[in-house]
């Protein structure tokens, strides 16, 4: 079996008392769409930060390309080729869509902006992506929908050279046509060859586009396995009790999915 891009082992983060990772195993091949599923609580947000340098775990390992990694910042995560969009998008509604994806990467020439090359590569990114329903580059995003926004969000992400992108709730808030064009986004991006970790508890969302399905049930990821060894019913199971047919006086059962520490 190919070595997955991303590896995480026995990743655990506490806050004060409260731990919220405990010994969480995720494998994020390249090339593929990776669910993250789980309910509120769960801890998939503290998760991707963990993986985006965002905080700093207190104990496990994270391997890249097959090899172990220390990320202790946002910028340690881009530097190997690891990017996030987060559910704020973190876009400025009063800077165009160039501005927007060059913010705090301008390019320079002769210490002046290079506004030319900025607009190549952010119009040249976009076409690549087939994002078409922007009026123009040069439009505030502030002007935009909230399907073209996250569209320039992903765009930005990508321009660097990724291989991983991380997205949190990317279809949160739109309407029906908007997350169908979010998603087709979103498969685009496994079709150039990048690992993609969706944060998603809408389950329509996942079984639209998910390659792989890891569920998160009190800090743990209690399920991992393809798509198709799932239905809905079973990841809602795995989402609210941590397995399927929980017996009171005992751990839960897996059935229709491989759970960690099983092949």
């Amino acid at each position: 079996m190919d070595e997955p891009l991303l590896k995480v082992r026995g990743l655990a983060k506490s806050f004060g008392p409260v731990q919220s990772l405990s010994d969480v195993n995720l494998d994020v091949p390249a090339g593929q769409i990776t669910s993250l599923s789980g309910d509120n609580g769960a801890g998939k947000s503290v998760l991707i930060k963990c993986i985006s340098g965002i905080f700093e775990p207190d104990r496990g390992h994270i391997s890249w390309e097959g090899k172990p990694v220390r990320i202790r910042s946002a910028h340690d995560s881009s530097a190997l080729g690891i990017e996030t969009v987060y559910q704020d998008l973190a876009l400025a509604d009063n800077l165009d869509i160039v501005q927007n994806m060059f913010l705090g990467r301008e390019r320079l020439r002769h210490r002046t902006l290079d506004e030319d090359a900025m607009e190549r590569a952010a119009a040249e990114t976009l076409a690549s992506l087939r994002v078409t329903t922007v009026r123009s580059i040069r439009q505030p995003v502030g002007s935009l929908s909230g399907g073209q926004r996250q569209s320039v969000a992903v765009a930005k992400a990508v321009m660097w050279n990724s291989k991983l992108v991380i997205l949190d709730e990317p279809t949160a808030a739109l309407g029906v046509s908007q997350t169908a064009q979010v998603l087709e986004l979103v498969q685009r991006l496994r079709d150039r060859g990048l690992a993609v970790l969706m944060v998603s508890h809408n389950l329509n969302d996942v079984f639209a586009v998910a390659d792989r399905i890891a569920v998160m049930y009190l800090g743990k990821i209690v399920v991992e396995d393809k798509t198709t060894a799932f239905d809905r019913q079973s990841v809602v199971e795995y989402m609210t009790t941590g397995g399927l047919g929980v017996k009171a006086d005992g751990p839960p059962t897996p059935a229709g999915a491989v759970e960690h520490g099983q092949d």
